[in-house]
This record gives structure tokens, C-alpha cells and sequence, in this order.
């Protein structure tokens, strides 16, 4: 058996970030199916719908965005049927391009609040490992042939944490990715070959 790292980066673009981050999520592959089960499970109960019907992603940096705090609290906490059916409401508009009204804006602040939490929840209940590395957006990368082509430390110090951690457990670890830019993303792969082919720690 083993265990699935999903990675991903966030504040790479360095505007409202203040750190640029590298992790991600480590599931073991017996509680993956059950986990995915389990959020969509939690969509519906939050939202009432699956929110790909309506052309939107579901994103941490969405769900907590300020705004969504803001529209949670303009009014008392709904009811599960009442939040769910005035999301409905609210994504139907986005798409229709129409204004929609503030117990709309209201339900969906609270069902993305209720999403983030039970998020949360979901990954403690099916032993989820966390994994990342910061470092502040002010670093600026040198201009070398190393910093171009070799593994950041950063990188580098992440991937130890999960070797440790699989040595632990005994057992063997897939690194999962998503397309960010097909040619940052080869760059990137490329790196990684490289440090697990061609250095001691790597290897």
C-alpha cells in the first residue's frame, strides 16, 4: 500500500500572497476513494449542488476569501435547506449573468465557510498528512545556472520531510501533481528526475 502526496503551489504570482507555498495533502491510498466520497457528499450538503454544474472550481483561496466572511455575517445563520436553496439561487444568477439578492449572497458566504470547515474535518478523519514549504515572496531567485536548473531547497527540504515520514510508516509514496504551464511543469518534473537520479539525498 501507499500514500498519495498532492501537490500544489500557491502565491507563486507574488501579489497579494505573503508567502510562496509548496504542499500539499498526503492520503493513504485505503482512505482516498472514502475522502473523495466524503467531499462530495459535503458540496451537496453545503451547497445543494455540484458546483462544476455551474462552471465553478472549488478553491481554498475561493471559499476563504474575505468577501465570503463578509456575506456570511450580513445575516443570521440559515437553515441547511434554506443556505442550500438560495445557493442554488445564487449560482443560477452568476451563470444568467443577473445580480443575485443578499440572502443569496448570504447562503453561499455561509456554505463556503461550512465547506472549509468540513473540509477540514474530512482530512482529520481519514488521517490526512500536511505538507509544505514557505518561503517569504520578497526572496528574489538568483540569476544562476543552479537556480535554474537544479530543485529549490525549499523543494528539496519538503521532499525529505515526506521521505521520513514514509520510512516511518514503511511504506511507498506517489507524488500527484496538476497542471499549472506545460512548460514550467516539464521544467519542474525535469528537477525532480534529477535530484532523485543524480543526488545522495535524491536517490
Amino acid at each position: 500500500m501507499s500514500w498519495l502526496l498532492f501537490l500544489d503551489e500557491s502565491g507563486h504570482d507574488h501579489k497579494t500572497m505573503p508567502y510562496e507555498v509548496r504542499g500539499g495533502v498526503a492520503l493513504h491510498s485505503g482512505e482516498l476513494w472514502s475522502f473523495v466520497q466524503g467531499i462530495q457528499q459535503l458540496e451537496l450538503a453545503s451547497f445543494g449542488t455540484e458546483l462544476h454544474q455551474f462552471r465553478v472550481e472549488l478553491k481554498g483561496s475561493k471559499l476563504l476569501d474575505k468577501d465570503r466572511f463578509k456575506w456570511a455575517a450580513q445575516g443570521p445563520v440559515m437553515t441547511d435547506e434554506e443556505r442550500r436553496k438560495h445557493c442554488r439561487g445564487f449560482l443560477t444568477k452568476g451563470l444568467e449573468k443577473k445580480s443575485p439578492s443578499r440572502s443569496e449572497f448570504t447562503a453561499y458566504g455561509q456554505a463556503c465557510l461550512e465547506m472549509a470547515t468540513g473540509v477540514f474535518e474530512r482530512l482529520r478523519d481519514h488521517r490526512a498528512q500536511l505538507f509544505a514549504a514557505a518561503i517569504p515572496r520578497r526572496i528574489q531567485k538568483p540569476e544562476t545556472y543552479e537556480a535554474a536548473e537544479y530543485l529549490r531547497k525549499d523543494q528539496v527540504f519538503l521532499l525529505e520531510r515526506y521521505f521520513y515520514f514514509l520510512e516511518q510508516e514503511k511504506q511507498h509514496g506517489l507524488l500527484v501533481m496538476d497542471e499549472v504551464e506545460k512548460s514550467e511543469d516539464r521544467r519542474f518534473v525535469r528537477r525532480l528526475e534529477s535530484y532523485f537520479r543524480r543526488t545522495q539525498t535524491g536517490r
